[in-house]
């Protein structure tokens, strides 16, 4: 036997020879077809919900809610994205990598337009909520596709494949640029004296209509139609093929090695492996395995309902198989509540922060949205540091992750008791530079820590327990702002400190994760 799959399981050693053929496919154009349209997911994700914080302003001035409820938009699209995240985190290791790819982007585009439609607040927030639903499933969908195709020796892309986060802030900026500033009410939003919403005036009251705030409309018609584009592009452009690891673990190792030559093919190339050198591996004396008979070809297939059932309760029971495995489950769960609950505040309440402040060294709408712009791009640069400590297995990934979190706290810390032209773009510049390099990192370390039968679900309950207190954060967040009055930059200064506070607290769960991978190699 290879010395390589001495001492490993069934379905462990098939990875072992999946990711052979998969190093030799090197990162043909299948690899980078793929990595492509992962990062179109990455994109969707920060697009959308950028959106809902630049058009916060208008939609409240034309919907005429108050303040104190300008959090419900922000917990409905994350009451969205956290049942997308558990729904197809669990169901992507079930029905498999291929429908779950497509559909979430196409529930994404459908709501994303019908957004623009909407013409009530509750109308509006159920919308969201759908959205969302189709947003929350890319991440854990789109990481654990990318890891089980990409060679070992390319990993670092994963990280890397958060360069398309920043990308679509900076997109959703500019056309909001376009958009919003110049299809505004008049007073607008930032004014002295805003036009009131006509649902709060008698009738013939000059007021924000519909028709003269259409640009946060034209805003969500423009980013539905780049999302429904991007599903054209995986759906009919691209056919993206099944996991081979995801079939090997369901006990289809045909259809495995014809995905294995379909990818070879693909490449232009011949692939090595065939169903005979599956059919001619062991299991040696004494070797036992967390993935039980996950993997064991036809004698998996033939098992009756009942043992099926229990073979995918043992499959679940793999986050918690070893005490190493419980830790490593816990602490990461603990790293997304506290990371998601930061940024959740931070992108759904910076735009108006933003604004408020600039009213007060007198700047206007253009130039606030311009300045969104200057803000989020350095977040480029921010994944590509993150990608260059990633190849340093033993020291970048976890001290990359506890410095990055460390100075993206203190950064909204002193956003908060700053108030100048240069502080309030520099700071948050700083901000969305080190929550870019944190998130890259760990989306990309997440999947690696996990095995593939219980990879998309554990990258899909991390992000569900992160979207859930994304859920809460909001509901406390405007409490802390007055409901009968317009909240001022000193109001909104709670807000970041609540956002600072609990961002620090990934610096102790990040510093505490252990050094150690799960196996050199991904399974």
């Amino acid at each position: 036997m290879d010395d390589e799959l001495k001492g490993l399981s069934l379905y462990e050693q098939k990875c072992i020879l999946i990711n052979r053929e998969m190093d030799s496919n090197g990162m043909g154009r299948y690899q980078w077809s793929i990595w492509l349209l992962c990062g179109f997911g990455y994109f969707i994700d920060l697009l959308w919900a950028q959106a809902f914080g630049l058009v916060l302003g208008p939609l409240e001035q034309e919907l005429g809610f108050p303040a104190s409820q300008s959090g419900n938009i922000s917990t409905a699209f994350s009451a969205g994205l956290t049942a997308g995240a558990f729904t197809w985190g669990v169901l992507v290791d079930i029905i498999g990598r291929q429908w779950a790819f497509n559909l979430t982007c196409l529930i994404s585009a459908s709501f994303g337009l019908g957004l623009g439609g909407c013409d009530s607040y509750t109308s509006f927030l159920v919308v969201t909520a759908f959205c969302g639903f189709g947003i929350g499933g890319n991440i854990p969908i789109d990481t654990t596709i990318c890891l089980e195709f990409l060679p070992q020796n390319r990993r670092f892309l994963l990280v890397l494949l958060s360069l398309f986060q920043p990308i679509g802030v900076v997109i959703c900026s500019v056309i909001a640029y376009g958009f919003i500033p110049s299809y505004s009410c008049s007073p607008n939003f930032v004014e002295p004296n805003p036009a009131p919403s006509c649902k709060n005036v008698p009738a013939g009251t000059p007021c924000c209509t519909r028709e003269s705030n259409m640009g946060w409309r034209y805003l969500m018609f423009t980013l539905g139609a780049i999302t429904l584009f991007i599903f054209f592009l995986r759906f009919v452009v691209f056919r993206f093929q099944e996991s081979p690891k995801f079939l090997v673990y369901r006990g289809q190792d045909e259809k495995a090695v014809q995905v294995l030559q379909h990818i070879a093919k693909y490449n232009k190339r011949e692939s090595a492996l065939t169903l005979d050198d599956f059919f001619t591996l062991r299991v040696e004396p004494g070797v036992h395995s967390t993935a039980g008979m996950l993997g064991s070809g036809d004698q998996q297939k033939h098992l009756s309902i009942l043992g099926k059932v229990k073979l995918e309760f043992k499959r679940y029971r793999m986050l918690f198989a070893t005490r190493w495995m419980s830790y490593l489950t816990i602490l990461v769960w603990l790293t997304y509540i506290m990371d998601f609950w930061g940024f959740t505040l931070a992108g759904g309440y910076l735009p108006r922060i933003i604004a408020a402040k600039n009213v007060e060294i007198s700047r206007g709408l253009k130039y606030t949205y311009r300045s969104y712009v200057y803000i989020y791009l350095p977040g480029i640069v921010g994944v590509l540091l993150g990608g260059a400590m990633y190849k340093f297995p033993a020291f970048g990934r976890k001290w990359t992750m506890v410095i990055s979190s460390a100075l993206m706290g203190v950064s909204i810390f002193l956003f908060s008791a700053a108030n100048s032209e240069a502080s309030n773009i520099g700071l948050n510049v700083m901000e969305y530079f080190f929550q870019s390099m944190f998130n890259a990192v760990l989306y990309g370390w997440t999947p690696e820590q996990f095995p593939a039968p219980i990879r998309g679900t554990a990258c899909g309950i991390a992000a569900f327990w992160g979207r859930l207190f994304g859920i809460v954060a909001p509901q406390i967040a405007q409490n802390l702002l007055p409901s009968t009055t317009e909240p001022t930059a000193d109001d909104y200064a709670k807000v970041l400190y609540l956002a600072g506070g609990i961002t620090l607290g990934c610096v102790v769960t990040t510093a505490l994760l252990p050094i150690r991978m799960l196996n050199r190699q991904s399974m």
